[in-house]
C-alpha cells in the first residue's frame, strides 16, 4: 500500500509542476505580447506627433 501512495504523490507533483510550467509559459508569452503591444503604441504615437509637428 504505501507504493501505491508514493505513486499517486509523485503523479501528483508531476502534474503540479507541469501545470505550473504551462502557466510560466503563458505568462511569459503574455508579457511578451503586451510589451510588443505597448512598443508598437508608442513608436505610433511618436510617429503622429512627429508628424504634426512637420505641417506645422
Amino acid at each position: 500500500m504505501i507504493h501505491l501512495s508514493v505513486a499517486i504523490g509523485r503523479f501528483v507533483e508531476a502534474l503540479f509542476f507541469a501545470i505550473l510550467r504551462v502557466a510560466g509559459a503563458v505568462t511569459g508569452a503574455v508579457l511578451l505580447v503586451a510589451l510588443a503591444g505597448f512598443i508598437l503604441f508608442m513608436t505610433a504615437r511618436w510617429l503622429i506627433a512627429r508628424g504634426r509637428k512637420a505641417r506645422r
